[in-house]
């Protein structure tokens, strides 16, 4: 199995309370389907992820693979602890999940071997899944090569697929993509900068933005592929606004919460520490979309 097309990185639903909501999970997933998104990537960074109980990511994960429908369903099952990833991959691989993902751990941070060492263990809870490593190194503070860990990792690691790769080194990505006569498969995970990802290869991407803007970027996919630059880069530019505004906003967890408020699916507030946006945050954010045309897209 190779991941293609747009999938997104699903905000955790929560009550007023924030306390988690899997009930809201159904018609946001049906949302999704609509909007030609091929799957999720949930309990990620824009999941709030490491916010979440181990209880409370087992339920959300349930959750999504009862409601899915069409959707590729990717678990993320990183964690500082071993055991608590092992066990969410277990249970991810026992529900029928499509595949799990594992960003390293973030507190006591490790170098290659340890990253292989923590993503061989995470991997063998789950035999029968596809294997992706998490690269995000602006949040776990892991800047390891990509292309090293994929080559170092495939003699430890039967089942490793790829990576998601959420970081700018386009040259580190090209070279796992084609690492191996193209053996892996490599989503990439800046939105901002998705047709550069094409350029270097990519054939499936994971960001939060897809949650909200999928069309904008299904259509500069369909023109690169075209040939047709301009609208490609057009079709970019508006998602560098819309990255602009969430950048602006202070939080970009937030702000999708309150995007996707303002597009009838309500995912709640964030969980602490994270901010929530009150009314004058909310008309501030409308005024902003306005500005960039947004609610036209």
């Amino acid at each position: 199995m190779k991941l293609t097309g747009l999938i997104s990185a699903p905000l955790t639903p929560f009550d007023a309370s924030a306390n988690l909501d899997v009930a809201r999970i159904p018609g946001y997933a049906a949302f999704l389907e609509k909007h030609g998104v091929s799957g999720v990537f949930v309990n990620g960074s824009t999941g709030e992820s490491l916010s979440l109980s181990l209880a409370e990511r087992k339920t959300s994960a349930e959750a999504w693979q009862a409601a899915k429908g069409g959707l590729k369903h990717i678990v993320h099952v990183g964690a500082n602890s071993i055991v608590e990833a092992c066990e969410l991959a277990a249970h991810a691989q026992s529900i029928g999940a499509d595949a799990i993902g594992a960003m390293p751990p973030c507190f006591f941070r490790p170098a290659m071997d340890g990253v292989i060492d923590y993503c061989e263990a995470v991997a063998a809870a789950a035999p029968k899944l596809p294997f992706y490593y998490y690269h995000i190194p602006s949040m776990t503070g892991v800047p390891l090569c990509v292309r090293d860990f994929l080559e170092q990792g495939a003699k430890r690691i039967p089942t490793l697929a790829g990576a998601k790769f959420t970081f700018e080194d386009t040259m580190d990505f090209q070279q796992c993509v084609e690492l191996d006569g193209g053996r892996f498969n490599l989503l990439f995970g800046r939105d901002e900068m998705l047709i550069a990802g094409l350029a270097a290869g990519a054939t499936g991407a994971v960001g939060s933005t897809y949650n909200y803007a999928a069309g904008v970027y299904l259509k500069a996919i369909a023109a690169f592929q075209a040939g047709d630059m301009a609208t490609a880069r057009a079709c970019q530019a508006q998602a560098q606004a819309l990255v602009r505004v969430l950048k602006e906003s202070g939080n970009g967890i937030a702000c999708s919460k309150a995007i996707m408020a303002l597009l009838g699916v309500d995912c709640g507030l964030c969980r602490i520490p994270l901010p929530r946006f009150d009314a004058a945050k909310m008309a501030w954010l409308k005024s902003r979309l306005d500005e960039i045309g947004f609610f036209g897209w």
